[in-house]
């Protein structure tokens, strides 16, 4: 049996080009490659849509279209992305074959293109009875986005943020039961269902490991599925295990940058007990991400520019705010004039300076110092001696005994009669008397010498040292 799994759509005006030429390409070619049924895994929308919005048309044109060739079966996705309620439209746009909406969890049969839905989440005895007697060309078991607030109502709040794994594992089991049998039967079982398996891959290369995910690959086995078709996740990966196969197609577009891996979607082949995944790729628009930890390299983006014609890039760089004028964005959007888009993401990194890095880890003034004087260059010891002072004196008694220093300063050295050193104690000095030659002892070539008098005078006394008490900073 073919089925032709699609997944995360994400209908919206902002990915509307996207969207619709990838989905578009893939339900043709589904219908080409002759499938026979089509599952939507979930996030046919990106958000709540408007019943006039063009991108709600051109979805609503596509299902129709594949419901002219194939039963089609949409489960309900992320409430943020799909409002509750907004698949149930969709049932009323079939052409030739049916489209079931599954809004809640529940086990949906098909036989014969018309769906069958269990009353609960699960086949009840009877149910299963009328199904194993009739017979059915597969049984879904299909288990659509988790309302976590009502998950906290039934378990309470404290297990509902780590409990859900465990939950949803519990109804798989149960699911599981019910499997074993139909498979028994000669009937096919397939899952699907919208969230994150732990350890799988985002489209961006993020392994997803926690405690709040919906699923283990364990407990998706335990459901005893031939196939599991999952959405929510935007990169295509499969697992399998004795021949049975978990797998998500991705998202049907590119529909962010730097995601990783092809686009497309799935074309199983489900048989009792095997199950084989192809995923077809669709034409998704291709992206550039250059991303620089500094101003960006003109060279190297020249070079890059070469091979954009048509893609879309996008052009991230840090650069410290005093140089952010040194980026031509001018001469980089010409450069990719030919791309098909062209998005600019600077982070302006803002100067902090700092003063003495550190110094609010200390807990004590005099360690505060310490680090400040590391940072400066400063002999730390002077300053941890006044620090001292300022702590355990008051102003006037570090006054009196700066003043008092100083006094023991002058009182050191010889003085005068006024308190200062002497400054004429020296002897007096002699005149110092030269004589001009007679005319009768100097030679033809000597010079004339006049008669001068050198005389050495004594300095007056110094003024009394009166600075201390003068104003110094008078006019």
């Amino acid at each position: 049996m073919k089925i032709a799994h699609f997944s995360d759509l994400h209908y919206a005006p902002g990915n509307l080009e996207e969207a619709d030429r990838c989905f578009g390409f893939a339900t043709e070619h589904a219908v080409l490659m002759h499938a026979d049924v089509a599952v939507i895994s979930g996030d046919a929308t990106d958000h709540r849509l408007d019943a006039h919005a063009p991108s709600l048309h051109r979805l609503a044109r596509r299902i129709n279209g594949l419901s002219g060739s194939m039963p089609v079966l949409m489960l309900q996705g992320t409430f943020s992305h799909e409002p509750p309620g907004t698949l149930r439209n969709f049932e009323l746009m079939s052409a030739t074959h049916q489209i079931y909406v599954a809004e809640r969890v529940q086990q949906v049969s098909l036989h014969e293109g018309r769906f069958y839905a269990s009353s609960g989440p699960v086949f009840s005895e009877d149910e299963l009875r009328e199904v194993l007697s009739i017979g059915a060309d597969v049984v879904f078991a299909c288990l659509p986005t988790v309302n976590k607030g009502q998950l906290a109502a039934a378990v309470g709040a404290k297990e509902a943020g780590t409990g859900l794994e465990a939950v949803l594992g519990d109804y798989l089991a149960a699911a599981g039961r019910i499997n074993e049998q139909l498979r028994a039967a000669g009937i096919r079982t397939v899952g699907v269902s919208h969230g994150t398996v732990n350890g799988c891959t985002t489209e961006h290369g993020v392994t997803m490991a926690g405690f709040d995910h919906e699923f283990s690959l364990g407990s998706l086995f335990e459901a005893q599925c031939d196939a599991f078709m999952l959405g929510h996740i935007h990169k295509a990966q499969r697992w399998e295990r004795a021949g049975r196969v978990v797998a998500y197609p991705g998202s049907i577009g590119r529909f962010h940058y730097g995601e990783e891996g092809d686009k497309g979607f799935l074309m199983w082949n489900v048989e009792v007990g095997s199950a084989q995944a192809d995923l077809v790729v669709t034409p998704s628009r291709q992206t550039i991400c250059v991303d620089f930890d500094g101003p960006p390299d003109m060279q190297r983006l020249t070079a890059i520019a070469l091979d954009a014609t048509d893609k879309f890039v996008r052009i991230r760089w840090q650069v410290d705010d005093e140089h952010k004028q040194s980026v031509d964005r001018d001469a980089i959007a010409a450069l990719f004039g030919s791309a098909a888009e062209l998005k600019v993401e600077a982070r302006i990194l803002p100067v902090v300076r700092s003063r003495a890095q550190g110094i609010s880890l200390e807990t004590s003034m005099d360690r505060k110092l310490e680090r400040w004087c590391e940072h400066t260059a400063v002999d730390p010891v002077p300053l941890l001696d006044r620090l001292q002072l300022l702590e355990t004196m008051d102003a006037e008694a570090i006054a009196a005994g700066v003043l008092a220093r100083l006094s023991d300063a002058v009182a050191a050295h010889p003085s005068g009669t006024d308190g200062m050193p002497a400054l004429s104690s020296t002897s007096e000095p002699a005149p110092v008397t030269v004589q001009e030659a007679s005319s009768d002892e100097v030679g033809d070539d000597a010079l004339p010498m006049p008669d001068a008098t050198v005389e050495i005078v004594a300095s007056a006394p110094a003024s009394r040292l009166s600075w201390l008490n003068d104003d110094l900073f008078a006019a």
